[in-house]
């Protein structure tokens, strides 16, 4: 596994632009998806781009913001919104969408100093705002706000309990199986990599489209997280853990033996891909760290990449953000 391109044990502390461009045209080009995602529309440019995306290739949106002001954020996520050819094939289906946000660490975690905890590790209230503001506006009805989190707290804790407010979403906590009676079992399809079925909330399979909003981040175990490694937490922790002292705290089934956790985790986050797709995938990068997941990593250190990246695919869009880091 690759180290962190802007870790400090790296070689190389930045991309350029040319390069990034470059890389990003190419790989959107050649990608080769399968199976975790739908196909991707066929009239639409990528932001960034000075060229018409090829007939049937992923198409993933690139846009900069300096800062959260959410004038400016809302602005940005809507021209990458238009930049992939909108949003009415997302919602074809129909209105009810759910929005997976990360809160990985808990309200126990202390941030690194100066700092909190949505700029540098935690997906920022103020994108997953802008981007249900943007889907009430082509239509979406119901919307929800999902993740299992690790405490109740930390849904007031990191400002997602207003932003629930101000907008009508409801959020619906994946470590529990409210509002429903109980879990439900899924299976991710054919010929499954390490679970034949994942305990998900039902609200997972009564949805008619479903979002990824990550933030943009190496990772210590999978090399990167972004919107498809975000799916870790569309299960309870309790359901995956080698010890009851694990309750509530880590899904350490999921990270198995040490000696195997460098392949489990990969093959086990294709599976959770394949049980719930993601329809629409938005990675913030505006501000994050480097080193690592977050700042129980010892060289975690906060960056500011002012970028963010949308798509339709999560493989393109997880593809071009590890591009811009520098892999």
């Amino acid at each position: 596994m690759k180290q962190c391109p802007f870790s400090h044990s790296g070689k190389r502390d930045s991309v350029t632009r040319r390069e990034f461009l470059h890389g990003a045209a190419m790989t959107a080009a050649g990608l080769a998806v399968a199976g975790c995602a739908p196909n991707a529309p066929e009239s639409s440019s990528a932001q960034g781009s000075s060229s018409p995306a090829e007939k049937g290739k992923p198409v993933v949106a690139i846009a900069k913001a300096d800062s959260y002001d959410p004038k400016l954020v809302k602005k940005q996520v809507q021209k990458m919104l238009d930049g992939i050819g909108g949003v009415s094939d997302v919602l074809a289906h129909g209105n009810r969408v759910a929005i997976k946000v990360n809160l990985t660490g808990g309200t126990n975690t202390k941030p690194f100093p100066g700092t909190s905890e949505v700029e540098t590790y935690l997906t920022h209230p103020t994108v997953v705002q802008a981007l249900i503001e943007l889907l009430r506006d082509a239509g979406a009805k119901d919307i929800f706000i999902v993740e299992a989190a690790y405490q109740k707290e930390s849904w007031p804790a990191y400002g997602y309990t207003d932003v629930a407010k101000a907008t009508g979403a409801t959020i619906v906590d994946l470590s529990y199986a409210d509002p429903y009676k109980d879990f439900t079992k899924v299976p991710p399809g054919t010929d499954p990599m390490v679970y034949e079925s994942f305990v998900f909330n039902p609200i997972l399979t009564e949805i008619d489209a479903f979002v990824s909003v990550s933030k943009m981040k190496c990772h210590n175990v999978a090399g990167v997280t972004h919107t498809m490694k975000n799916l870790f937490g569309n299960v309870p922790c309790r359901y995956y853990t080698l010890s009851p002292q694990d309750d509530w705290s880590w899904r350490s089934e999921f990270h198995g033996k040490a000696s195997e956790t460098g392949e489990r985790v990969p093959k086990i986050i294709v599976d959770l891909n394949r049980a719930r797709p993601v329809n629409l995938a938005l990675i913030d990068g505006i501000m994050t760290a480097e080193a690592g997941e977050g700042p129980w990593i010892s060289a975690f250190t906060p960056v500011q990449p002012g970028v963010m990246f949308a798509g339709k695919d999560p493989v393109a869009t997880d593809a071009i953000a590890t591009v811009a880091m520098g892999f």
